[in-house]
């Protein structure tokens, strides 16, 4: 249970401000279809997140618990580092597919936000996770439910929320907890 509430919670604040926030606004303002962008937020999120907790739990096993403490508080650590870094949307990200149907809404989103996910925090936070707490269902899980909190309301409310709830507050909460998980990480053993 622990693990499925660290991850949701780190990943819903990190996701404020991220670049895929940004592209579920951009998508539903181009599309004004929320029920496939949420769809493939939710099913591109799922696969990347799957992808990113085997391979920490992989990264876990291959190397020993000490090295692991250490690998995952610096990487912790500098996680907090890189929330206080703001995010920017790429016009790569969107992708160039003008479609209008539901299931062109539905493949366009799932694809842009599996490659905008790739290599980004919540991605890398997901590794981490899953190599610090071994557990891929619950990891899985808490990280795309985290994602779906941040950018479900991003689709269904669009510009509203924007305006209401200040990124850097988020990020700086989102860099304060990976700044203290992996100062937990580092004093007690994996």
């Amino acid at each position: 249970m622990e693990s499925l509430l660290i991850s949701t919670g780190l990943v819903a604040l990190a996701e404020i401000g991220d670049k895929t926030q940004l592209l579920a606004f951009v998508l539903a303002a181009r599309f004004r279809q929320p029920g496939p962008i949420l769809l493939g937020i939710l099913l591109a999120t799922v696969f990347n997140h799957a992808l990113a907790a085997a391979v920490g739990l992989g990264v876990a096993q291959l190397i020993g618990p000490q090295m692991l403490r250490w690998g995952l508080g610096l990487s912790f650590l500098a996680m907090a580092a890189w929330m206080l870094v703001p995010d920017h949307l790429d016009d790569d990200d969107i992708g160039s597919v003008g479609a209008r149907s539901g299931a062109g809404v539905l493949l366009t989103t799932m694809g842009a936000f599996f490659l905008a996910e790739m290599g980004d925090k919540t991605q890398i936070a997901t590794v981490a996770l899953a190599a610090r707490f071994d557990s891929l269902p619950a990891v899985v899980t808490g990280t795309t439910l985290g994602m779906m909190i941040a950018n479900a309301p991003a689709v269904l409310m669009g510009e509203r929320i924007a305006r209401v709830l200040p990124a850097r507050l988020m990020h700086g909460l989102a860099a304060a907890l990976f700044a203290v998980l992996g100062v937990l990480t580092l004093v007690w053993p994996v």
